[in-house]
């Protein structure tokens, strides 16, 4: 019985059980070829090897350019050609309509060249050089055209606060640059930029506060602090909120005007009193005025026909008329005032005191000749 019962598995001595596998997972396999050294955010080249076959129709776009730019494109659009040409992409510059046309060939091989060849027009018909703007046909930029035109009504407001988005000599649209590492270019009406997708986003928030009466400063002060912040790893999981300037909206009140130096100043200076009497107040509410109807039907023009309504806003038109031209010859003739007499007299008087002097000389001249010949016949 002894062998028989040390023969026997224990418990100890049994053989390790199976994992137990979640039934989601039971049919998933492994990947050798996923390691950890693959960048999967990573955006392949896009190679005419994926896409042997032409495309099966033709696309293009078109825009137009302003005359201004005819001249330059004139010069440069041989380098524009050439550019896309390598991707298969065919360019006409027509001159007599003003516009430019890119458009698929049989060559074209990558389907979304052709929107970056349409972007690289735009940037053409909004001033940005050649040079710059054959940039945009890479895959790591990408552009941006922010209309500003229509944000602002006042036509003087406007050009204020674009100039304050160049800066004196330039310095802010450079700044920016800098901060945002996109190219910007402000003209007429909008602002063309060029970079990543997050400079764009920074770019475009930058010029639309700006066109809202929001300095550039402003932003200009926060992309520094975060650049900075950036380079901490340790608050690379963290809120920056807390670091970031708060500006908020103050509305200043405006200042008195200062005494001039006239009466006493401090504590003896006189303050100004106010003209409107303190009202009393009455329980009943204010007469009704009269409307536009009453006040017609008082004077008697409710009642008058259309051709004598017309009449008499044609008299009193021509009566406006007459005294504005009243009031610009008087003016007119306020140029042409004739100078005072006094002066005209002193001016005679000099000329007559020159011309007796004058007279004097040749006299004494005579005198000494006549002396001279005395003398020599003597």
């Amino acid at each position: 019985m002894e062998d028989v019962q040390a023969s026997q598995p224990g418990p100890s001595s049994a053989p390790d059980e199976a994992p137990i596998v979640n039934k989601n997972k039971r049919f998933r396999k492994d990947k050798p070829w996923d390691t950890d050294d693959i960048d999967k955010w990573e955006i392949p080249a896009f190679t005419a090897a994926d896409n042997a076959q032409p495309f099966v129709e033709e696309s293009s776009f078109a825009t137009l350019f302003p005359k201004y730019r005819e001249s330059y494109l004139k010069t440069n659009w041989g380098a524009v050609t050439r550019a896309l040409e390598k991707h298969g992409i065919a360019c006409v510059l027509d001159l007599v309509e003003g516009s430019m046309v890119v458009k698929t060939t049989r060559k074209t091989y990558d389907p979304y060249i052709l929107l970056k060849a349409r972007d690289l027009i735009k940037l053409l018909a909004r001033s940005v050089p050649v040079q710059e703007a054959l940039r945009i046909l890479s895959d790591d930029v990408v552009c941006d055209i922010v209309k500003i035109g229509n944000l602002v009504r006042n036509k003087e407001r406007f050009v204020k606060r674009r100039q304050r988005l160049i800066g004196p000599n330039g310095s802010t649209l450079k700044a920016i640059e800098l901060l945002t590492g996109c190219y910007v270019l402000v003209q007429g009406n909008t602002v063309a930029v060029m970079g990543s997708y997050k400079g764009l986003k920074d770019a475009r928030r930058i010029v639309e506060d700006c066109m809202k009466n929001v300095h550039p400063i402003y932003h200009i002060k926060e992309l520094m602090i975060k650049r900075e912040l950036a380079k901490d790893p340790k608050l690379a999981g963290e809120s920056w909120d807390r670091f970031l300037p708060k500006f908020k909206k103050r509305n200043v009140k405006a200042k008195k005007p200062a005494n001039n130096g006239e009466g006493p100043s401090g504590a003896n200076a006189v303050k100004p009193t106010t003209a409107a009497a303190k009202k009393t107040y009455t329980p009943f509410p204010p007469a009704q005025q009269p409307s536009k109807l009453d006040l017609q039907m008082e004077s008697g023009e409710y009642w008058l026909k259309p051709s004598q309504k017309q009449a008499k806003e044609r008299e009193e038109r021509e009566r406006r008329q007459e005294v504005k031209q009243r009031e610009r010859e008087e003016k007119r003739r306020e140029g042409g005032v004739a100078p005072k007499e006094d002066l005209m007299a002193e001016k005679r008087e000099r000329r007559g005191d020159e011309d007796e002097e004058a007279r004097r000389k040749r006299k004494e001249e005579k005198k000494r000749k006549r002396k001279a010949e005395a003398e020599a016949e003597a």
